[in-house]
């Protein structure tokens, strides 16, 4: 049985729909509880759509115990959910800062603890924490996001290390910039392509046939990126302006993301009350993105 948080929407439902094409039993988490039901509903007999919070370690306690008496023992955990904000460094809200900290790095924090121990006593399981390219560069425009994804490569690596011996597999994925809604308003950059949902759903099939720790979504990345590693600073500055992978976040089209970033902000704590008029004008509303990717 596989459970995918953040799995209503995007490239977690694209890897839901190819898993469940493969025969898997599938437990779809999202907060779009609704949505995840209906999602669900059109897999092959055996999947279940759950309300998740992935922020909120009850929630996500609960969605894995009903997965597991609905579905039967955990197989596998794709922690998938996240958003991304897009926005200079400097005018990022601070609580979407703290948000995308409690999402992206958090949840797949809470996700394993939950996880991993009924995996170690049956000496069987693999968890698959969704990353992105932004888990090996730096990407001007989104900079806590990239911090996040960084540090879920970072811990992902330093949890299998722990996990040697187990019997249970971990890996990591690193898609580049995808045909979701993520990408709307944005390019990938010069000679890099936009990557489709179903590839990642395939990449996804093809690890947990044959498990590996890294994951790029398109595998011709991994060579891209290892070389990029070698290169002195200077040189790396050159192969983001000549790929121009230094515009991804920083110029877009706001009005096609403006439908998105409504949803996404949907998800925030209330606004703090407006300022009286003698106080200074507040900051710009920081526009935001929500993954599953």
């Amino acid at each position: 049985m596989i459970a995918i948080t953040g799995g209503a929407r995007g490239l977690g439902l694209a890897m839901a729909q190819a898993v469940a094409a493969r025969g898997a039993r599938v437990a779809i988490g999202d907060l779009e509880s609704e949505l995840a039901a209906a999602e669900a509903a059109k897999l092959p007999a055996g999947s279940v759509g759950l309300a998740l919070d992935v922020t909120d370690p009850d929630s996500f306690k609960r969605f894995l115990d009903e997965t597991v008496e609905r579905l039967g023992p955990l197989d596998v955990l794709v922690n998938n959910a996240g958003i991304m904000v897009v926005s200079p460094f400097l005018d990022e809200e601070e609580s979407l800062t703290r948000r995308q900290i409690d999402i992206n790095l958090h949840g797949v924090i809470t996700g394993m603890r939950l996880a991993l121990p009924g995996m170690q006593e049956r000496r069987t399981g693999h968890v698959v924490n969704i990353a992105s390219v932004a888990g090996k560069v730096g990407v001007a425009g989104e900079a806590v996001y990239v911090a996040t994804k960084h540090a879920v490569v970072g811990l992902s690596e330093a949890v299998r290390l722990e996990l040697r011996g187990t019997g249970v597999e971990l890996s990591v994925m690193m898609p580049g910039l995808a045909n979701t809604e993520l990408a709307s308003g944005m390019s990938a950059g010069r000679g890099v392509e936009i990557v489709e949902p179903a590839e990642v759903g395939t990449a996804l099939v093809d690890a947990l046939e044959r498990p590996r720790f890294e994951i790029y979504v398109p595998p011709k990345l991994s060579g891209l990126l290892r070389f990029n590693a070698l290169l002195p600073q200077g040189a790396r500055d050159a192969m983001a302006r000549f790929f121009e992978t230094d515009q991804v976040a920083t110029k877009v089209d706001k009005t096609a993301r403006a439908a998105y970033a409504a949803r996404a902000s949907s998800g925030m704590p209330p606004a703090e009350p407006p300022a009286p008029p003698s106080a200074e004008p507040a900051a710009g509303v920081t526009e935001v993105e929500i993954q599953p990717r």
